[in-house]
Parts: C-alpha cells; structure tokens; sequence
C-alpha cells in the first residue's frame, strides 16, 4: 500500500509524468499503469512458478524437522547439521534455502497449532504442601582460579515457590539424591508429590502417555522420603513452569557475575544462603507476602524430614593385582588382603567407599576431572603394608609410599642408608597396624630429634607414650650403699702377668 500511495500522489497531485515516476521508482512504465488502473487497491501479480533444487529434498527435510521438534533443545540437530546431510545425498543447493524453508515449516506448523487450540495453556494452582518440581541447568563458575562447568539441579515448592539451588559436577543418580536431600532439608519437610521432566536418571524408558517405567534406585529414593513422582509429558517443560522459570531467573541473580570460591563445598554452601536471602527479598506474586512469609505457612503441611536416603550407586569391581580398582578412568587403592579378588563399590557425590563380605574396607575422597586429563591413581600407603613385610626391598620405589608424612620420610632417608635398613623401616610402618598412627609418627619425631633413629628407641618411646610416661626418662639416684669408694682403673699388667705364668703350659680354663 505505501507504493501505492507514492505512485498515486505523484501522478494525481504532483502530476508527475508517467516516464519520471518510472525513472523514480525503478519499475516499468506498464507496472506504473497497472498501479494506476487499480485505483485504490494495490494490484497483485503472480509469482511464477520455477522449480527448486530442494524439491527433491522437501518431504525428507520436513520429516527431521518434525523429528527435531520433538526433542528436547538440548540435543536438537542445527539446521547446519541438516544441510550437511542433505549434501550427503546429493543437495547442491545453499544454506540459505534450507534456513528459508525451515522458517516456513515452523510458521505453518505454528498456524496449525493455533487454529487446532494447541498452545493454550490453563493456569496451575496447588495447595500446600501438595507438591515440588525439580530441574537441573548447566552454568558455570570458578572453582580455585579454573572456569567450571557444572550442573545446577533446582528444587522448587509449587505452593510458596521457596526454592534452592545446588552444584555439582556430574548429573549423575548420587547426585541427584543429594540434591533432594538437602532440598527437604531446608524446606522443613517432604511435599506429597514430585514434579519431573523424563531425565535418564529417573526413568528408563518413556511408554505411551503417562506410562513410565521409573528406575529402581529414584523410586527407592520417592519410596524413602515418601512422595509420589509425577512426570511431564515429552517436552512439554510448561508442565513444571514454576522450575523453569526458577532456573531463567538465578542466572541474573546468582551466576552473573560469575562466583569464585575455593571449591563446590564453599559454593554450595554461598548458594544455600543466597537461596534463604532472596525468600524474604522476593514477592510471592499471587499471595500477599514474600516467599519467606509463604513458605512458614506451607511448612506446617509437610511431612517431617526422615533420616537422609543412603543414596550411593552400587557398582562390582575386581581388585588388580596392584590393589587397585577403576572408576571413571581414575584407580584407587584396596587392602592387599583383597588383591586379584571382587568387591563393591558404593559411589556418593563426595567420596568412594569400598566394601566386601558385609563389611567396608575403606574409602577415598572421590576425585571428579571434567577436563579429562591424565588418568590419576590415589594411593593409601597403609593398604600395602602387608605386601612390603613380605618384600621389604618394594618399599624403596614404592609408588604407594611416595607420600608418607614428613617424620617417616625422614626416617627412611636415614634408615636406607643402612644395611637392613628396609626391614626396620618396614617394622616401624607396620606398627600403624596395632597402634594409632599420631602415636607412632610422635615417636618417630621424638627419636629423631634426640639423634638416635633406631627401632629399638623408636620402640622403647612409643612403649612410654602408651602407658603414659615421661619419654625423656626418670633421673635415677643411686643409693649411698652402692657409692663406689675406689674406682676401678684401666690396668693390663695383671692380664700381662696371667699370660707370662701360663707360657709354654697349657691354660686351664
């Protein structure tokens, strides 16, 4: 219409010849005719139709656009990914014409899905303590100087909205359980229902509509605590919107700027106080009140807090030779006892514990590597003190025994020089096996501060930190009686004189 207008004012007002609106305008002097002819309905001309490179491909870009949309966004091809396939089989067409048809794929499909009533939602309304909705998000943050990636689960009350938000490094079952731990933890108790997307960790496979089937270890986890999960439809996040619009929101409010904190327990720590902060700073919206005022009201409607769910993730492991176990490329040691032999272990967010025949055998401080460098092994040196009794001479270039405390350190680089000096050093690790260890390490920096670094004084010190005694020893006073009046000299005369009776004859014994 704005064409329209410009051809008409120039021609009836301006009287502008038909040839100088044509060099004005750039179009054809017949176009300007036709313009003019209309009147005051802009004229429409046919499109002809010509034939695209992408004809053939049409039907089969569709069906993966279709495809696509169905899944969530996170793991949607790019239309770049597409364009490469249908080079694949034979496209020579652009980029362009692939991006202009997937725009006009989406629009058709949004005009279907509004004239068909799809895309009206109805709002949600819960009472309290009805029900909780979970998500997690990926954000980052900088732990001890390094950007990290980490995965963020959100825990949210449907009812007063109090919600917390929680880091971890891997989005894995133990994680998951944590976090609905120390979720019900701040919120004071556990709602009736539990509102979730179809992740891995929670369902092992999607059935038709509401059917699911729900992984063992989350359903003894719901089992526990007491609560019935519930599960959206396949990307249908609206269901749970309270949640994604938690997790929109906490990017301005807590992960720009990005923090910096020495490790995830001081993050999690800062976050859990942010979390408590922003409740009584941020209005509920639809009750009068702060989230704060809204969540002491919903508190009295949810069930107490049982004892937190041993949520810890079983796997079987056979011992190496080396005492050592594989677990996410990284290797820890085993008591040798159990070398070449099975075990459990039993995987928490923080740690690795090791079990067999009912009973545990140790555990090790759980090391997480997102930049997937070099492999690591974390060594006990006290798993392999039943190994170097047998081999004493292993103890020398043990890797295990690389880092021993600073006291046995320093007694082996005095003990090695000496001959047999494996086996007492080997005699004094294994007493860390019938005493405490702070015990036995005093006693070696005893003896090595008065000089005499042997077994037998180490021995004789830790015997008197035992029983209580002073380790520098009783000053002794020797009684009157037993004073010496004459003291004995050095004198070989007499031995010289025994010698000269005796020579040429034969000494009795």
């Amino acid at each position: 219409m704005g064409l329209l207008n410009v051809i008409r004012r120039l021609a009836l007002r301006e009287k502008v010849a038909i040839r100088e609106i044509a060099r004005r305008t750039g179009l054809s002097r017949n176009t300007i005719k036709k313009y003019l002819n209309a009147g005051t309905i802009e004229p429409k001309f046919s499109i002809p139709e010509r034939p695209s490179k992408l004809d053939a491909f049409a039907d089969k870009l569709a069906g993966w656009l279709k495809a696509e949309a169905s899944k969530s966004r996170k793991q949607r091809r790019t239309l770049k990914h597409m364009h490469a396939d249908l080079v694949a089989l034979g496209f020579t067409g652009s980029y362009n014409r692939v991006a202009a048809f997937a725009r006009e794929w989406r629009a058709e499909r949004q005009r279907e899905q509004q004239t068909t009533g799809r895309g009206v939602f109805v709002p949600l309304s819960f009472r309290p303590g009805e029900a909780f909705q979970f998500d997690w998000s990926e954000d980052y943050a900088v732990l001890a100087g390094h950007r990290t990636k980490l995965q963020v689960a959100h825990i949210k009350l449907a009812y007063s909205r109090a919600f917390l938000v929680r880091a971890y490094l891997l989005q894995t079952h133990e994680m998951l359980f944590d976090a609905h731990w120390h979720g019900f933890r701040v919120f004071g108790g556990v709602p009736e229902r539990g509102i979730y997307d179809n992740m891995r960790t929670a369902v092992d496979r999607v059935g038709r509509g509401k059917e699911r089937q729900v992984n063992l270890r989350f359903l003894a986890m719901a089992n526990h605590y007491v609560f019935e999960p519930s599960f959206c439809n396949p990307a249908s996040g609206w269901e749970k919107g309270q949640v994604e619009k938690n997790v929109q929101d906490a990017r301005p409010r807590l992960w720009q700027p990005i923090p910096d904190f020495p490790d995830l327990a001081a993050l999690n720590a800062w976050l859990e106080q942010r979390c408590l902060a922003l409740w009584r700073e941020i209005p509920h919206g639809h009750l009068v009140g702060t989230l704060a005022d809204i969540w002491a009201e919903e508190r009295s409607a949810l069930m107490p807090v049982p004892p937190q769910f041993d949520g810890f993730i079983e796997q079987s492991k056979r011992v190496s030779p080396t005492c050592l176990i594989s677990f996410e490329r990284n290797r820890y040691s085993v008591p040798a006892s159990f070398a070449n032999r099975p075990v459990s272990l039993r995987v928490y967010p923080d740690r690795l514990v090791i079990a067999a025949e009912g009973n545990i055998l140790c555990q090790h401080e759980r090391w997480i590597d997102r930049s997937r460098q070099m492999p690591r092994t974390i060594y006990d040196w006290r798993h392999y003190l039943s190994v170097i009794q047998r081999k004493p001479g292993a103890l020398r270039n043990g890797a295990p025994f690389a880092d021993l405390p600073s006291g046995f350190r320093r007694l082996q680089d005095q003990m090695l020089r000496r001959p047999g000096g494996d086996r007492d050093m080997v005699d004094i690790l294994a007493l860390v096996l019938q005493h405490d260890e702070q015990a036995v390490l005093a006693a070696v920096e005893l003896a090595l501060s008065d000089g005499v670094a042997t077994k037998t004084h180490i021995l004789n010190i830790l015997h008197r930190l035992i029983d209580g005694k002073p380790t520098d020893g009783p000053t002794i006073s020797a009684p009157q009686t037993l004073l010496l009046r004459h003291e004995p000299k050095a004198n070989v005369e007499r031995y010289d004189d025994l010698r000269a009776r005796t020579a040429g004859g034969r000494h009795a014994s």
